[in-house]
């Protein structure tokens, strides 16, 4: 059975309506997936945002279940597959847990398969880290590897699913579509594989 966790940043609107929705949406095509979720800036024990769990009863008909939960080395071990929200996200999470490189990505980045955007993210995370190793060392990155690093941030698409924290009903809707939308191409995938 796979295992799959979705990351945010507070674990109380983006990551568990996708938890939610995933579940609701596996469980309508008979399919059995482990999930859960985690905020990379949270506390555990807070309450699922009031507006999402508006949404998702109008959506699925189904409420979150549970709190907040903060990312830890469990979560990131249990997992076989790991969801974030936004490129940050999945930046931060590399950061505190490098061992799960091959297991990470954001939701978008991980249904939209596009192989050349594929190769040129791998590339930009590359320079991303030549960049942080050369600041660690009082360097620049070349010209070079600047305009390339800007031509490259320039030409991926966007991965990132807003955070309607704090904002309307209709921000957590939007949020809501474009997540479940992703999470039905996610299952196709999983079909697949």
């Amino acid at each position: 059975m796979k295992r799959i966790l979705f990351v945010c940043t507070g674990n109380t609107c983006r990551s568990p309506m996708a938890e939610t929705i995933l579940r609701e949406l596996a469980r309508r095509r008979n399919r059995e997936l482990e999930v859960r979720s985690a905020g990379v800036s949270t506390v555990d024990g807070l309450p699922v945002s009031v507006n999402a769990q508006k949404v998702l009863r109008r959506r699925i008909g189904v409420m979150a279940a549970g709190t907040s939960t903060a990312l830890d080395g469990g979560s990131v071990g249990w997992a076989d597959l790991i969801l974030t929200m936004t490129t940050d996200h999945k930046r931060h999470l590399l950061q505190r847990f490098p061992q799960a490189v091959d297991k990470t990505y954001t939701l978008k980045e991980f249904v939209d398969r596009d192989e050349a955007v594929l190769e040129d993210i791998a590339e930009l995370e590359t320079l991303y880290t030549e960049y942080q190793m050369k600041q660690a060392l009082g360097q620049q990155l070349t010209p070079e590897e600047r305009s390339r690093l800007l031509e490259l941030e320039r030409r991926i698409p966007g991965f990132d699913i807003a955070d309607p924290f704090g904002g309307p009903i209709s921000s957590y809707e939007q949020s809501a579509a474009e997540i479940e939308a992703a999470l039905q191409k996610l299952l196709d995938r999983l079909d697949n594989l």
